[in-house]
């Protein structure tokens, strides 16, 4: 491509950046100072024109409130892009953000975004694609299971195995890694999302009552349980009542939730195992000494971690601050620009300089 003096010089004035586009949140990793950003994947737009009229927490604050002329959605969807006009302006406004405190009035940085292990080419393109449209200058993807292993700090780069999984919202990620690449690999598009639908069926079947996407949501990060807990817990759970119409607020426990839960969390621990199996015997052997590092929102659920080591007999830990690994593994390869090849070799061949 031809040499742009205007965008190279621009990208002096601009980060490198990290990001985590994820189906329930984006987070924005910036060179030199860590996650900047961190909000939900969510945008208001006009129905009629489509145009953005808030984007992150402001927009997720909107959901079930909007007026008839304004329409609330998640532009991604199983952890790829489902809306790419949304996503675009979704990225620039998260672009601009993470350079407010920059001279670049037109920022042009270099990124490096997280993309499921499942994604297929269209769906790579996409996300590169958008990205450039949204201001980056050259951008690179990396498989998340990779992102999160450097985020966590597993050593990856040795000869031995480690094994990662991270339950996002739309997509849940397993895979196997040693030296560098990724061994044995499962994307799976059962998540947070499929729980907290999960939720929302269980509690309109067993009692006539209709709740939200966000009252489940949060009743998963409240009382969600994987793993019978040492004391249960109960909630109170407020919807429309489907027989009379009108407003209801019932209470529910811990147990209801985990037999609500329990076929989506099942697929994972299968999916697990499934991916144990595939593994070489040396690798397995990595395994017991290794563990399993949980990471992304649907790690928090209680008791996963328990569940998981009682299935696979391999002991199982969830990263610290989970919901962040991904956008700091991206981050971090760009802390050290010799890495960028080495981890994104396969995956930047839609790269280029602007």
């Amino acid at each position: 491509m031809a040499f742009n003096p205007l965008n190279w010089l621009m990208g002096l004035f601009s980060l490198d950046i990290g990001i985590d586009l994820g189906t329930a949140n984006t987070l924005v990793y910036v060179k030199g100072k860590g996650i900047v950003i961190n909000e939900p994947s969510w945008v208001a737009v006009e129905k009629r024109t489509r145009r953005p009229v808030a984007i992150g927490a402001q927009a997720k604050e909107m959901v079930g409130r909007t007026p008839a002329n304004l329409l609330v959605v998640r532009p991604m969807k199983d952890g790829v892009i489902a809306e790419f006009e949304i996503t675009k302006a979704m990225l620039g406004y998260f672009i601009g953000r993470a350079h407010q405190q920059t001279v670049a009035p037109f920022p042009r940085p270099r990124v490096v975004i997280g993309i499921p292990c499942g994604a297929t080419d269209v769906e790579r393109r996409a996300v590169y694609d958008a990205a450039m449209a949204a201001g980056a200058r050259e951008i690179y993807l990396i498989e998340e299971p990779k992102a999160t292993a450097i985020g966590i700090g597993l050593p990856i780069n040795e000869i031995r195995g480690t094994m990662v999984v991270d339950i996002g919202g739309g997509t849940t990620e397993v895979a196997i890694l040693s030296m560098n690449e990724i061994v044995v690999s499962r994307s799976l598009r059962v998540a947070g999302d499929e729980i907290d639908q999960d939720i929302m069926n269980y509690i309109r079947n067993r009692y006539n009552l209709f709740i939200g996407e966000r009252m489940a949501e949060q009743t998963k990060i409240s009382i969600g349980s994987a793993h019978p807990l040492p004391t249960e817990k109960t909630m109170v759970i407020r919807g429309r009542n489907l027989v009379t119409g009108l407003p209801e607020a019932i209470e529910v426990s811990s147990v209801e939730i985990r037999d609500a839960i329990s076929n989506s969390i099942q697929v994972i621990v299968d999916t697990v195992k499934d991916a144990i199996d595939e593994a070489p015997p040396e690798i397995v052997a990595d395994l017991i000494e290794t563990g399993i590092c949980l990471s992304g929102g649907g790690s928090q659920i209680l008791g996963i971690a328990e569940r998981l080591n009682d299935e696979v007999n391999i002991r199982v830990w969830v990263a610290e601050d989970p919901m962040t690994c991904v956008a700091r593994g991206a981050g971090m390869i760009l802390e050290h620009p010799a890495t960028i090849n080495q981890f994104t070799a396969s995956l930047d061949r839609f790269s280029s300089r602007r």
